[in-house]
């Protein structure tokens, strides 16, 4: 997400989209940085002080809307799509029945054009008096059936002509039907879908309103859970990316002005309240407030990696707390020395500031593409 600083209390973030393959895959932006200063005269970081756990509050709200903004998306997605192939099929119908009414009219004209035919043939005469005026009985036996078997033939023509010609009628109208009735429900799933995401932008501001007024206190408000489903955790990886959809923006030894140097670890462009997780097993080591990186969480893993989560809105868990990997830890957010919603994220050598090694080669060694 782009914002500058001078609007990042005003613009509101976008509805999340929602998860998939794709979306795991990141897109490499030319953004502007979205990150902290490390410079002289930054403020210092206050531990976690044994601040009271919070099992429910804004964070957890924020976390429900989420799940309902993107399955709303969903169903106004599958909506939406059925409601266009039911329209190609009504206007496929409607092509049909057009064709069909078409080859009606000329056979119709055919019709006429034998009986005209015919009747010029016999001089004018009525099909009666001109078999009566046969020369023999044979041929008027004969001349009875041929006209008799024409006659039929051309009737069942029209007659399946008819026929078909209503049915695709009923065709088009019950795919018309279909239609307007799935259009219908996607405008009221669009209306359900916005009303959603308007209480979302509402809750994501209130958290981040909260998160600020914990870093200007330099205390933290203790872990604010968020109810996590165990089965969704990734099966079969020890890594994973510390977000589950993301943008890529500023990368690891990037320059800038909001840097003192270069910048020390990767930026994903989220919107605040978005799901951080940690990016393997491991022990938190710390959780603070306050300073250039606002609320962060530093996770140390086997192997002797660290990992830092920061200008988070709300962390989830407390020191000492041992994680899974895509175990969440925490809300982005925009806390800290920061002009936009992101999540700055660093892999360390040790838990300190200036041991950062670029996470996208760190993790590619491992298997997995940002």
């Amino acid at each position: 997400m782009r914002l500058s600083q001078r609007h990042v209390r005003r613009r509101t973030p976008r509805l999340p989209r929602s998860a998939s393959a794709a979306g795991r895959r990141a897109r490499r932006l030319l953004v502007p940085a979205l990150c902290v200063l490390l410079g002289a005269g930054a403020l210092p970081t206050v531990p976690l002080a044994g601040a009271a756990e919070h099992p429910a509050g804004t964070s957890a709200e924020v976390a429900r809307l989420y799940e309902e903004a993107s399955a709303a998306t969903q169903r106004y997605e599958s909506g939406r799509r059925l409601a266009a192939a039911q329209r190609v099929r009504a206007r496929k119908a409607e092509a049909r029945l057009g064709r069909q009414r078409h080859r009606l009219r000329l056979l119709r004209g055919d019709v006429g054009k034998l009986a005209r035919a015919q009747y010029r043939q016999r001089g004018g005469l009525p099909g009666a008096a001109y078999l009566l005026l046969a020369d023999d009985p044979a041929t008027l036996l004969r001349g009875k059936r041929i006209t008799e078997r024409a006659e039929m033939s051309m009737k069942n023509i029209v007659r399946r002509a008819q026929r078909a010609e209503h049915k695709l009628t009923s065709d088009e109208r019950e795919a018309a039907r279909t239609w307007r009735g799935l259009s219908a429900r996607t405008a009221e799933l669009a209306v359900l879908k916005k009303g959603i995401k308007r209480k979302l932008e509402n809750a994501q501001w209130k958290l981040q309103g909260e998160a600020e007024a914990a870093v200007a206190a330099g205390q933290c408000r203790g872990a604010e859970r968020m109810a996590q489903d165990t089965a969704e955790l990734p099966k079969g990886r020890r890594w994973v990316a510390p977000v589950e959809t993301y943008e890529l923006s500023a990368g690891f030894g990037g320059a800038g002005a909001m840097w003192a140097s270069s910048h020390t670890g990767q930026d994903f462009a989220v919107d605040i309240g978005t799901p951080v997780r940690s990016m393997g097993p491991g022990r938190v080591e710390q959780v603070s407030c306050g300073g250039a990186f606002g609320i962060e969480v530093v996770v140390r893993h086997p192997g002797g990696y660290y990992s830092q989560y920061a200008h988070l809105s709300s962390a989830a868990v407390d020191q000492g707390e041992r994680l899974r990997a895509g175990q969440w830890i925490g809300q982005s957010g925009t806390t800290g020395n920061s002009t936009g919603p992101h999540l700055h994220f660093e892999v360390r050598l040790t838990p300190y500031l200036g041991s950062g090694v670029d996470p996208l080669t760190w993790f590619a060694e491992r298997g997995v593409r940002l």
